[in-house]
């Protein structure tokens, strides 16, 4: 019996057709970074984290969060950055470009942190309908002034923070770059998932001021202390700022038109430096898992998979981030990226005798 080899061009149409199947394939995954779950530790469910701020260098925490969430809690993560739409680098100063938010029709979890982003029609889609299925949201820092305008699907985007987490950007309560912040559990709240194994939380990042927040639709975990210095040892400022302090982190129901009610959890917290906080990272964790339907443990393990050093936070600009050149892929695991300190801008004021 003989054997009927493929003809050349059958073998050149076909290598051509992997060619391009894998070339495709590695295009499609430059733009964001993907880590599935530790061999044996696989709960079944997807976490997209969506970076992109100027300020507080949300491309290194997320990837961060998502080696936590999936070598030590079992989810699969993505994360999605600002990329520039011209070289493909990481860059946060295109307000224009996150890649990759379709990722969200099978997601089971969100976590944002973006500022002010303005995005075309076809990225806010996803996280339309992700917000119409009522799914949940993790948010911290600037993710209360996440968009800066824009009105697709007939939604005021500028107030999506007020809408959907309970509060858009107000002012900064506690003195930028001078004073830094403490958590403080709220009491009749302490027993709350959210809550376990949180114990002490300081962020060299301020307090943001909160004040349309609906406290009585919200169940409040902790109030921001104002401190008198970028120093975790500093006492708190007497000069009355404290006096009731910010709500500073807290979950609350949401909805927007036409869509179901779905939950949030918010802190103002969450500048990259402030996740060196342990039981900081353990609260975004923890509310990961409690919102995601999974059990919270007493501890969560949130210990660093890889070294993490990050970087202080303040506005460097869109040519630093060109020259520095990141991709998704510099944050792999095994892998740490950082990009460098701003130009020094503030001068911590000494401490005071009283």
């Amino acid at each position: 019996m003989s054997v009927q080899f493929p003809s050349i061009e059958v073998l050149r149409f076909a290598a051509v057709a992997a060619f391009l199947c894998v070339t495709t394939n590695l295009a499609s995954a430059d733009d964001r970074l993907v880590i599935e779950p530790a061999e044996g530790t696989a709960n079944g469910k997807h976490i997209v984290l969506i970076s992109g701020d100027e300020e507080y260098r949300s491309e290194e925490s997320c990837p961060m969060f998502a080696k936590i969430l999936s070598q030590h809690h079992g989810f699969k993560c993505t994360v999605l950055f600002a990329i520039d739409s011209e070289t493909g680098v990481i860059n946060p100063y295109d307000q224009g470009n996150i890649p990759g938010m379709d990722t969200l029709a099978d997601a089971d979890l969100c976590v944002i942190t973006t500022r002010f982003r303005k995005l075309p029609d076809d990225q806010m889609k996803p996280f339309l309908d992700y917000l119409k299925a009522g799914k949940p949201l993790v948010a911290y820092r600037t993710a209360t002034h996440a968009f800066k305008g824009g009105n697709y699907g007939g939604f005021e985007w500028k107030n999506f923070g007020i809408k959907v987490l309970g509060e858009n950007w107000h002012s900064h309560h506690g003195k930028h770059k001078v004073e830094g912040a403490r958590g403080l559990i709220v009491r009749e709240n302490a027993d709350h998932p959210i809550l376990r194994g949180v114990k002490d939380i300081y962020t060299p990042s301020d307090v943001y001021g909160v004040v349309h927040l609906d406290e009585d639709e919200s169940t409040v975990l902790l109030r921001g202390q104002v401190l008198k210095l970028l120093d975790p040892a500093s006492p708190p400022v007497t000069d009355g700022r404290n006096d009731p302090m910010m709500p500073y982190a807290w979950v609350k129901p949401y909805s927007v038109p036409s869509g179901e009610t779905g939950k949030a959890f918010t802190t103002t917290a969450g500048g990259a430096v402030d996740f060196r906080c342990e039981d900081l990272r353990r609260l975004i964790v923890n509310a990961c898992l409690h919102l995601s339907g999974e059990e919270v443990p007493e501890k969560a393990d949130v210990s660093f998979v890889d070294p993490y050093q990050p970087s202080f936070f303040g506005f460097l600009n869109g040519e630093y981030f060109q020259e520095r050149g990141l991709h998704p892929e510099d944050f792999r695991l095994g892998h740490s990226a950082t990009t460098a300190d701003p130009p020094p801008t503030y001068a911590p004021e000494p401490a005071t005798a009283e």
